[in-house]
């Protein structure tokens, strides 16, 4: 990148879409985030968040480095209309850039393909981390966008899957889902499941990525000695993490301000045995026993925003996408 463009290049959502990144890429940039970041390169303060009284809306606001790319950022989320279905729902997210060698700003990107990315690489990392050795068969539930891409990251991370479950209710989410599968791994297909307690029985691993309106809860009980449950939205009952016998998170700050929907009678979340980047680094271990239940909370670290923000913005700019802007003149 030229580190003497005094320009801001402001890329939109459509200048994003038409970058090709491969999900391996995804994977090795979020994981290098997490590696700095645990090797105490990086900073990744707590998110600030901002939420009237009647919870009709909810704007958080997070500021990070990168030691590695020596890049820092300021990544910003507003979703209106929270009480509503997803689609009339307002949501916008930005991702601003500078470079931290030259003083410089990089680039201002719509932040929405970044996450959609980001999220299912770190389920999938710790999918990869939590899972026991001989795990083979998944479940996601949900089919909206983290729904989606779940499983070819899964399989990314996971080469050993042999067997795809999905639950969902939504058609056409599910034609999307099994159309984003054979596009990334043709020749594999998923089973769609209604019964969602025997589903639950049988994965290894639960991804639980549905909105906020379903009705679908995996309890505790239905889960198999062994069972990794992953939470990015909703499908799981609170009992699935007071009641797991290794609680992990990407941050436990973060879970304590996002998974608040997840707390017991009196208001309370479990401690949390461990931090992602603590297993990414290879200091510790997810499980110390093979028929462990493992809950993982993935909220997301702007560290890793700020790593696949950096990554599209390199490749943006070797394209000519974007526009300049000059905007402190």
């Amino acid at each position: 990148m030229d580190r003497d463009d005094t320009t801001l290049r402001v890329l939109s959502t459509s200048d994003l879409a038409g970058l090709d990144i491969s999900l391996t890429d995804v994977l090795e940039t979020v994981e290098q985030a997490y590696r700095t970041l645990a090797a105490g390169r990086s900073d990744n303060p707590r998110k600030l968040t901002v939420k009237p009284a009647d919870g009709h809306s909810v704007a958080y606001a997070m500021l990070g480095r990168d030691g590695v790319r020596e890049v820092v950022a300021v990544k910003t989320s507003y979703k209106h209309g929270l009480h509503e279905s997803r689609e009339r729902q307002h949501y916008y997210t930005t991702l601003t850039l500078y470079d931290d060698v030259t003083g410089l700003p990089i680039a201002m990107m719509d932040c929405s393909r970044v996450g959609s990315l980001r999220t299912p690489a770190v389920s999938a990392l710790l999918a990869r981390e939590c899972a026991t050795p001989d795990a083979s068969t998944a479940l996601v539930i949900g089919t909206g966008t983290q729904g989606r891409l779940a499983l070819p990251f899964l399989l990314t991370a996971l080469p050993r899957l042999d067997r795809l479950l999905l639950s969902g209710t939504h058609p056409d989410g599910i034609a999307a889902v099994r159309a984003e599968l054979a596009r990334r791994f043709p020749g594999r297909d998923v089973e769609v499941v209604a019964d969602l307690r025997a589903a639950a029985r049988a994965a290894d691993v639960i991804i639980a990525t549905a909105g906020g309106h379903t009705p679908a809860a995996v309890q505790a009980g239905w889960l198999k000695p062994g069972a990794t449950t992953i939470l990015v939205g909703h499908g799981l009952a609170p009992s699935t993490l007071h009641q797991a016998d290794r609680v992990i998170a990407t941050s436990e700050a973060q879970m304590h301000i996002t998974g608040t929907d997840m707390a017991d009678a009196d208001g309370k979340l479990p401690a949390v045995d461990l931090e992602l980047p603590a297993i990414i680094s290879g200091v510790s271990k997810a499980r110390t026993a093979t028929g462990q239940r493992v809950f993982a909370y993935n909220s997301g670290l702007v560290v890793t925003d700020i790593a696949l923000g950096h990554r599209f913005a390199q490749l943006a700019i070797e394209q000519g996408l974007g526009t300049e802007l000059r905007l402190w003149k």
